[in-house]
């Protein structure tokens, strides 16, 4: 097939306005608390055939179509973007903590498994109608696939509700952590197995049973003598090439190798590369700078391009089947918790917990979603399953962030920058004392939030006269208690000379903060002024005397904590 230029100019153009807005919708999702991945899907359903082709088909089709140059182009980027994407899954997958854990993991992550996996095969196998089966192909084959997708965890997203919810460190975290990660191994196992069989069916002249067994001794070799050899390798490459591009490099050069056996085994190049990383990110000598630097590298441009495109050539709303999404989203649910619940209790936690990890584990993501996409393009299911697929592994996760608040009554920690006003932000050079600051800060933040300006002000200044307010590192945080106030309102002042808050340290504030609460709540008031002097305590904002001059220069200044 011929490339021409204009294909060039308009696959580059697509590329660029594809990842622009799913990077941007990425954003949008973590600020409502959904994780990135889902934004980016979000994109592409946007720019696919679902929105941009049914409103303006003509620019749909130039920017992406459904077949030629430009749709190979992206394809590749896809398989690309894929590889690295795996690859970065298996380094962040700490293999150690499985055996720490010991009993209590091995029994949540087989029983998680095991229980969905069975009930689900041996219905799929007998009544694949009821999961949408496809007539042309045989039944077992489709029922290793739905039973795998249905019975699997997404480690990722799971580790990223546990950050969230600031329960990543705690001992049940722990344990549905390394439980996630067994679960994630197996999960590939049985996939790999199940695109062998596909193999054997379709192209591979390699015997079904040599898959198999060249499968598995892959997955030996590189979890036992392939870790020992980067073990030894990486110090090497280390101390006498450039670090860390040399490492960086190397990594690389390992996943896509082993990529192109598991693909010519006729399994996938993903397997190969989840092997890779599990193998690489296993050393101590893999520097968590190498480990970033590849992270943020995947994930700044090929994962946006990767979940991106999944959208593209799919229509969500025609192809969307609500007895199917149902179907699986309570089948898929209700076994999960059963199978976790067992494991949970054979490990010895409390029926609380059990239930706990049960969501955890329910959470689907971006695994499900590769698993799906790849059994989409071997025919193994049609865009109703995938569509069906796709929405179960979001609404899935959607739901264990908050079950699991509820269910361990977990306190999410107060962030200052939560409550802050866009509307209230001065920026002063005026050389004013510190009464005047709070009366031209109140009248703001009373303006602004419908409050009565002179109670605000009466209620901060009597509060500033009974003792300063001034911390250290350049901070005061003047405040008040206000009758019938919904919830905290904080306004902040950028005074570049400095204004005597009377602090310990006897320097000048630099950053001041109005904090509002309600007058019966006492509790938030201390959380907001406890984060706020955590965070200035952590990093030196004023070294440098550079001050932000608007709100949202303060807003990046505080979220990047770095000049």
């Amino acid at each position: 097939m011929t490339i021409s230029s204009i294909d060039i100019v308009f696959f580059m153009l697509g590329i660029a306005i594809l990842l622009f807005v799913a990077k941007l919708f990425a954003e949008i999702a973590k600020k409502l608390g959904i994780v990135a991945v889902f934004g980016e899907i979000l994109a592409g359903i946007v720019l696919g055939p679902t929105v941009l082709g049914f409103f303006f088909p003509f620019i749909n089709d130039v920017l992406f179509p459904s077949e030629g140059a430009r749709k190979m182009l992206l394809d590749i980027i896809a398989n690309i973007s894929i590889v690295l994407f795996l690859l970065v899954a298996g380094i962040e997958a700490d293999l150690n903590s499985v055996k720490r854990q010991g009993k209590v993991v091995f029994t949540v992550a087989i029983s998680s498994l095991v229980v969905p996996f069975v009930v689900i095969f041996f219905l799929a196998t007998i009544m694949p109608e009821v999961f949408g089966g496809p007539g042309d192909l045989k039944n077992t084959i489709f029922a290793l696939f739905i039973a795998t997708a249905l019975s699997i965890s997404a480690l990722p997203v799971i580790a990223k509700i546990l950050m969230d919810l600031n329960y990543y460190r705690s001992d049940l975290g722990a344990v549905i952590i390394a439980a996630a990660i067994l679960i994630d191994i197996i999960g590939w196992l049985l996939f790999a197995f199940t695109l062998g069989l596909i193999g054997k069916n379709e192209s591979s002249y390699i015997p079904l049973y040599y898959v198999i067994a060249l499968t598995l001794l892959f997955a030996f070799f590189m979890l036992t003598f392939f870790r020992k050899l980067m073990h030894k390798t990486l110090p090497y490459i280390q101390a006498h090439f450039t670090w860390p591009d040399s490492m960086i490099t190397f990594a690389l050069s390992i996943a896509f190798i082993s990529a192109a056996f598991t693909q010519w085994l006729g399994i996938h190049a993903l397997f190969g590369a989840f092997m890779a990383g599990l193998a690489i990110g296993d050393t101590y000598h893999f520097k968590e700078k190498a480990r970033t630097t590849i992270e943020q590298f995947v994930n700044a441009f090929f994962s946006p391009l990767f979940f991106g495109s999944i959208g593209l050539y799919i229509n969500f709303i025609t192809n969307f089947n609500t007895i199917l999404f149902l179907t699986y989203f309570l089948i898929g649910t209700i076994l999960k918790l059963i199978g976790s619940f067992i494991g949970s209790k054979m490990g010895k936690l409390s029926n609380k917990e059990g239930i706990a990890v049960g969501f955890a584990m329910n959470a689907r993501g971006a695994m499900e979603i590769i698993i799906a996409l790849v059994a989409l393009r071997y025919n193994v299911i049609n865009e109703e399953i995938f569509v069906a697929l796709v929405t179960f592994a979001i609404v899935s996760s959607l739901l264990s962030a908050p079950i699991m608040k509820k269910i361990l009554s977990i306190k999410m920690p107060t962030k200052f920058y939560d409550f802050l006003d866009s509307n209230a932000f001065i920026y002063t050079l005026e050389n004013i004392d510190k009464f005047t600051l709070i009366e031209k800060i109140s009248e703001i933040i009373a303006k602004h939030n419908n409050l009565d300006s002179e109670i605000v002000k009466s209620a901060v200044i009597a509060r500033e006269e009974v003792m300063p307010t001034g911390l250290e590192h350049g901070v005061a945080i003047p405040h008040a208690r206000i009758e019938g106030l919904k919830k905290p309102i904080i306004a902040v002042a950028i005074c570049p000379r400095g204004i005597n808050f009377q602090a310990p340290d006897g320097n000048p504030s630099f950053f001041v903060f109005l904090i509002l609460t309600s007058s019966k709540d006492n509790l938030k008031q201390l959380e907001i002024i406890a984060d706020i002097s955590k965070t200035f305590r952590k990093t030196d904002y004023i070294s440098e005397k550079n001050f932000p001059v608007n709100y949202t220069e303060f807003l990046a200044l505080i979220k990047s904590g770095s000049k």
